[in-house]
């Protein structure tokens, strides 16, 4: 098939080196997502609401048994960090961008422009309005 840069012919791939780029975008999204889970896998038991608690709590043997992987090491960072949803929110805008840009190429491929692949009814019925307009059921849901 034609590879494109800048809506313009440039030069022939094959279908599944053009495929192969979402699995590696894909695939770095893991990664990011692991990387995220890793570093909020941490549990604040003992924090309170600042600087700890007097309390006799066993956080080591209370996060083994949750299932953390490890224990917080500072009560102010545990109680006021947030870069946790900083980051899982920018991972998941890149997700969504490599998803939106997967889908943008099916939409171009079954135009009447490209006509590399062709729909099924079910999947892009047309509207009744515009009867040659198809559109994509499960991306305006």
């Amino acid at each position: 098939m034609p590879g494109y840069t800048h809506m313009q012919r440039a030069q022939p791939v094959t279908l599944a080196h053009h495929l192969m780029a979402y699995v590696q975008m894909l695939l770095r999204d893991m990664d990011r997502l692991a990387d995220c889970y890793r570093r909020t896998d941490v549990m604040p038991l003992g924090a309170g609401a600042l600087a700890g608690t007097t309390f006799p709590l066993e956080p080591e043997y209370t996060a083994e048994l949750l299932g953390f992987a490890s224990v917080q090491n500072n009560s102010m960072d545990a109680v006021s960090d947030r870069d946790f949803a900083v980051e899982f929110c920018a991972d998941a805008a890149l997700i969504m961008m490599h998803l939106s840009r997967f889908c943008e190429e099916i939409i171009l491929w079954a135009t009447g422009e490209f006509a590399f692949i062709e729909l099924d009814d079910a999947t892009a019925p047309a509207p009744a309005s515009c009867p040659r307009k198809r559109t994509l059921t499960w991306l305006n849901s």
